[in-house]
Protein backbone atom coordinates (compact mmCIF):
# COMPACT_ATOMS: atom_id res chain seq x y z
CA UNK A 1 0.00 0.00 0.00
CA UNK A 2 0.95 3.63 -0.27
CA UNK A 3 0.57 5.70 2.90
CA UNK A 4 -1.69 8.66 2.17
CA UNK A 5 -1.73 10.61 5.45
CA UNK A 6 0.20 11.22 8.65
CA UNK A 7 -2.65 9.61 10.60
CA UNK A 8 -2.35 6.46 8.51
CA UNK A 9 1.41 6.41 9.00
CA UNK A 10 1.09 6.90 12.77
CA UNK A 11 -1.34 3.98 13.00
CA UNK A 12 0.93 1.76 10.94
CA UNK A 13 3.93 2.68 13.09
CA UNK A 14 1.95 1.68 16.17
CA UNK A 15 1.26 -1.66 14.51
CA UNK A 16 4.90 -2.27 13.63
CA UNK A 17 6.12 -1.22 17.08
CA UNK A 18 3.72 -3.61 18.77
CA UNK A 19 4.70 -6.38 16.37
CA UNK A 20 8.37 -5.76 17.09
CA UNK A 21 7.78 -5.90 20.85
CA UNK A 22 6.09 -9.29 20.53
CA UNK A 23 8.85 -10.58 18.26
CA UNK A 24 11.43 -9.41 20.80
CA UNK A 25 9.75 -11.44 23.53
CA UNK A 26 9.74 -14.49 21.26
CA UNK A 27 13.45 -13.99 20.68
CA UNK A 28 14.12 -13.87 24.41
CA UNK A 29 12.32 -17.21 24.80
CA UNK A 30 14.62 -19.06 22.37
CA UNK A 31 16.71 -21.47 24.44
CA UNK A 32 18.06 -25.00 24.15
CA UNK A 33 15.39 -27.46 25.28
CA UNK A 34 12.44 -25.35 24.12
CA UNK A 35 10.10 -26.75 21.49
CA UNK A 36 9.26 -24.35 18.63
CA UNK A 37 5.56 -24.96 19.32
CA UNK A 38 6.07 -23.42 22.77
CA UNK A 39 7.28 -20.23 21.11
CA UNK A 40 4.24 -20.24 18.84
CA UNK A 41 1.90 -20.68 21.80
CA UNK A 42 3.64 -17.72 23.45
CA UNK A 43 3.08 -15.70 20.27
CA UNK A 44 -0.63 -16.44 20.49
CA UNK A 45 -0.76 -15.45 24.15
CA UNK A 46 1.04 -12.17 23.44
CA UNK A 47 -1.32 -11.39 20.57
CA UNK A 48 -4.30 -11.97 22.84
CA UNK A 49 -2.77 -9.88 25.62
CA UNK A 50 -2.27 -6.96 23.22
CA UNK A 51 -5.66 -7.26 21.56
CA UNK A 52 -4.35 -8.16 18.11
CA UNK A 53 -4.45 -11.17 15.79
CA UNK A 54 -1.64 -13.02 14.09
CA UNK A 55 -1.41 -12.10 10.42
CA UNK A 56 -0.37 -15.67 9.59
CA UNK A 57 -3.02 -17.77 11.32
CA UNK A 58 -5.78 -18.56 8.86
CA UNK A 59 -3.74 -17.82 5.72
CA UNK A 60 -5.00 -20.02 2.88
CA UNK A 61 -2.69 -21.63 0.32
CA UNK A 62 -4.46 -23.92 -2.12
CA UNK A 63 -6.54 -26.31 -0.04
CA UNK A 64 -4.51 -25.67 3.13
CA UNK A 65 -5.19 -23.21 5.94
CA UNK A 66 -2.30 -22.22 8.19
CA UNK A 67 -3.09 -22.99 11.81
CA UNK A 68 -0.27 -21.31 13.70
CA UNK A 69 0.63 -17.80 14.86
CA UNK A 70 4.15 -17.82 13.46
CA UNK A 71 6.50 -19.68 11.17
CA UNK A 72 9.49 -21.16 12.98
CA UNK A 73 12.14 -22.75 10.77
CA UNK A 74 15.31 -24.44 12.06
CA UNK A 75 18.57 -25.10 10.19
CA UNK A 76 17.71 -26.58 6.75
CA UNK A 77 14.09 -25.52 7.19
CA UNK A 78 14.35 -22.23 5.34
CA UNK A 79 10.90 -20.67 5.67
CA UNK A 80 7.22 -21.32 6.38
CA UNK A 81 8.23 -23.81 9.05
CA UNK A 82 5.36 -25.27 11.07
CA UNK A 83 6.38 -24.89 14.75
CA UNK A 84 7.55 -28.34 15.80
CA UNK A 85 6.38 -30.26 18.85
CA UNK A 86 8.77 -33.11 18.03
CA UNK A 87 12.29 -31.63 18.14
CA UNK A 88 13.63 -29.32 20.82
CA UNK A 89 15.82 -26.37 19.93
CA UNK A 90 19.47 -27.27 20.45
CA UNK A 91 22.72 -25.38 20.87
CA UNK A 92 24.20 -24.71 17.44
CA UNK A 93 20.82 -24.34 15.73
CA UNK A 94 19.90 -21.51 13.40
CA UNK A 95 16.35 -20.49 14.32
CA UNK A 96 14.21 -18.29 12.09
CA UNK A 97 11.00 -16.72 13.42
CA UNK A 98 8.66 -15.11 10.89
CA UNK A 99 5.76 -13.27 12.51
CA UNK A 100 3.22 -10.52 12.05
CA UNK A 101 0.01 -9.06 13.44
CA UNK A 102 -3.16 -7.36 12.30
CA UNK A 103 -3.68 -4.04 14.10
CA UNK A 104 -6.65 -1.84 13.19
CA UNK A 105 -6.70 -3.42 9.74
CA UNK A 106 -2.98 -3.00 9.08
CA UNK A 107 -0.80 -6.08 8.53
CA UNK A 108 2.79 -6.53 9.67
CA UNK A 109 5.31 -9.16 8.59
CA UNK A 110 8.95 -9.48 9.63
CA UNK A 111 11.56 -12.15 10.30
CA UNK A 112 14.89 -12.61 12.05
CA UNK A 113 17.36 -15.47 12.45
CA UNK A 114 19.55 -16.23 15.45
CA UNK A 115 22.20 -18.78 16.27
CA UNK A 116 21.63 -20.63 19.53
CA UNK A 117 24.62 -20.75 21.85
CA UNK A 118 27.97 -21.57 20.27
CA UNK A 119 27.77 -21.77 16.47
CA UNK A 120 30.27 -22.54 13.72
CA UNK A 121 32.27 -19.86 11.93
CA UNK A 122 30.39 -20.63 8.70
CA UNK A 123 27.02 -20.21 10.43
CA UNK A 124 28.18 -16.90 11.91
CA UNK A 125 29.22 -15.71 8.45
CA UNK A 126 25.89 -16.89 7.00
CA UNK A 127 24.00 -14.86 9.62
CA UNK A 128 26.06 -11.76 8.97
CA UNK A 129 25.77 -11.98 5.18
CA UNK A 130 22.05 -12.75 5.32
CA UNK A 131 21.37 -9.62 7.31
CA UNK A 132 23.78 -7.52 5.25
CA UNK A 133 22.14 -8.63 2.00
CA UNK A 134 18.72 -7.40 3.08
CA UNK A 135 20.05 -4.16 4.56
CA UNK A 136 21.92 -3.43 1.32
CA UNK A 137 18.60 -3.75 -0.49
CA UNK A 138 16.80 -1.60 2.08
CA UNK A 139 19.20 1.26 1.31
CA UNK A 140 17.86 1.22 -2.25
CA UNK A 141 14.17 1.41 -1.27
CA UNK A 142 13.84 4.89 -2.74
CA UNK A 143 11.25 6.39 -5.10
CA UNK A 144 12.12 5.59 -8.71
CA UNK A 145 14.29 2.59 -7.93
CA UNK A 146 13.02 -0.83 -8.95
CA UNK A 147 12.44 -4.26 -7.47
CA UNK A 148 15.32 -5.45 -9.64
CA UNK A 149 17.67 -2.97 -7.98
CA UNK A 150 16.86 -4.45 -4.58
CA UNK A 151 16.95 -8.04 -5.80
CA UNK A 152 20.33 -7.58 -7.45
CA UNK A 153 21.75 -6.14 -4.23
CA UNK A 154 20.54 -9.11 -2.17
CA UNK A 155 21.80 -11.77 -4.57
CA UNK A 156 25.09 -10.01 -5.29
CA UNK A 157 25.89 -9.60 -1.60
CA UNK A 158 25.16 -13.27 -0.93
CA UNK A 159 26.88 -14.65 -4.03
CA UNK A 160 30.12 -12.73 -3.47
CA UNK A 161 30.31 -14.28 0.00
CA UNK A 162 29.92 -17.81 -1.37
CA UNK A 163 26.21 -18.23 -0.65
CA UNK A 164 23.04 -18.14 -2.71
CA UNK A 165 19.49 -16.83 -2.41
CA UNK A 166 16.20 -18.63 -2.94
CA UNK A 167 14.49 -17.58 -6.14
CA UNK A 168 10.99 -19.02 -5.59
CA UNK A 169 10.02 -16.80 -2.64
CA UNK A 170 9.80 -13.03 -2.78
CA UNK A 171 9.46 -9.87 -0.77
CA UNK A 172 6.27 -7.95 -1.31
CA UNK A 173 4.12 -4.96 -0.66
CA UNK A 174 1.98 -5.02 2.47
CA UNK A 175 -0.86 -2.97 3.94
CA UNK A 176 -4.50 -3.90 4.33
CA UNK A 177 -3.56 -7.46 3.33
CA UNK A 178 -0.49 -9.58 4.02
CA UNK A 179 0.80 -9.80 0.46
CA UNK A 180 0.36 -6.94 -1.98
CA UNK A 181 2.20 -5.68 -5.05
CA UNK A 182 4.98 -5.20 -5.87
CA UNK A 183 6.85 -8.50 -5.74
CA UNK A 184 10.51 -8.11 -4.77
CA UNK A 185 12.57 -11.22 -5.57
CA UNK A 186 15.97 -11.80 -3.94
CA UNK A 187 17.64 -11.62 -7.34
CA UNK A 188 17.21 -9.49 -10.44
CA UNK A 189 18.65 -6.98 -12.84
CA UNK A 190 19.16 -3.31 -11.93
CA UNK A 191 16.40 -1.22 -13.45
CA UNK A 192 14.08 -4.19 -13.99
CA UNK A 193 10.81 -4.95 -12.26
CA UNK A 194 8.24 -2.76 -10.55
CA UNK A 195 9.15 0.84 -9.81
CA UNK A 196 8.96 1.92 -6.16
CA UNK A 197 6.86 4.91 -5.15
CA UNK A 198 7.17 7.34 -2.24
CA UNK A 199 5.45 6.12 0.95
CA UNK A 200 4.96 2.62 -0.42
CA UNK A 201 5.19 0.01 2.35
CA UNK A 202 7.19 -3.05 1.36
CA UNK A 203 8.65 -6.14 3.00
CA UNK A 204 12.26 -6.59 1.94
CA UNK A 205 13.23 -10.19 2.59
CA UNK A 206 15.81 -12.73 1.58
CA UNK A 207 16.54 -16.38 2.29
CA UNK A 208 20.27 -17.08 2.05
CA UNK A 209 21.54 -20.68 1.88
CA UNK A 210 24.96 -22.28 2.19
CA UNK A 211 24.75 -24.50 -0.88
CA UNK A 212 22.25 -25.42 -3.57
CA UNK A 213 19.26 -23.09 -3.82
CA UNK A 214 16.89 -25.93 -4.73
CA UNK A 215 14.21 -26.60 -2.14
CA UNK A 216 11.20 -28.82 -1.53
CA UNK A 217 8.06 -28.60 0.59
CA UNK A 218 7.55 -31.17 3.32
CA UNK A 219 4.45 -33.37 3.43
CA UNK A 220 2.79 -30.90 5.84
CA UNK A 221 2.34 -28.63 2.83
CA UNK A 222 4.17 -25.65 4.34
CA UNK A 223 7.73 -26.18 5.57
CA UNK A 224 10.33 -25.37 2.90
CA UNK A 225 13.65 -27.25 3.18
CA UNK A 226 16.83 -27.33 1.13
CA UNK A 227 17.29 -30.42 -1.03
CA UNK A 228 20.96 -30.70 -0.05
CA UNK A 229 20.18 -30.22 3.68
CA UNK A 230 22.23 -27.03 3.71
CA UNK A 231 21.42 -24.47 6.38
CA UNK A 232 19.80 -21.15 5.64
CA UNK A 233 18.88 -17.84 7.23
CA UNK A 234 16.10 -15.36 6.59
CA UNK A 235 15.78 -11.69 7.41
CA UNK A 236 12.84 -9.46 6.60
CA UNK A 237 12.19 -5.79 7.32
CA UNK A 238 9.14 -3.66 6.68
CA UNK A 239 10.23 -0.47 4.94
CA UNK A 240 8.62 2.82 3.97
CA UNK A 241 9.95 3.92 0.60
CA UNK A 242 11.43 7.43 0.73
CA UNK A 243 14.59 9.35 -0.18
CA UNK A 244 15.87 8.05 3.15
CA UNK A 245 14.19 4.63 3.47
CA UNK A 246 12.60 4.06 6.87
CA UNK A 247 12.71 0.62 8.50
CA UNK A 248 9.42 0.28 10.36
CA UNK A 249 10.49 -2.95 12.09
CA UNK A 250 13.99 -1.97 13.24
CA UNK A 251 15.42 -5.27 14.44
CA UNK A 252 18.65 -4.93 12.46
CA UNK A 253 20.73 -4.23 15.58
CA UNK A 254 19.58 -7.32 17.46
CA UNK A 255 22.49 -9.65 18.32
CA UNK A 256 22.81 -12.58 15.93
CA UNK A 257 23.11 -15.17 18.70
CA UNK A 258 21.18 -15.94 21.89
Amino acid sequence: MIIKSQTELATYKKATQLSKEILSQLREAIKPGVYPIELDILAGELCKKNGVRSSFKGVVSGHLTYGFNSCISVNDEILHGIPSDKRKIQAGDLVKIDFGIIYQGFYTDHCFTVGVGSISAEDQKLLEIGREAVLNAVKLAKPGNTAGDLGFAMHNTSYKAGFDTLKQYVGHGIGKSLHENPEIPAFGKPGAGAKLEKNMIICVECQVVTGDDRVYIENNGWTVKTKDSGKGVMFEYMVRVDKKPEILTPTQDWPLTV
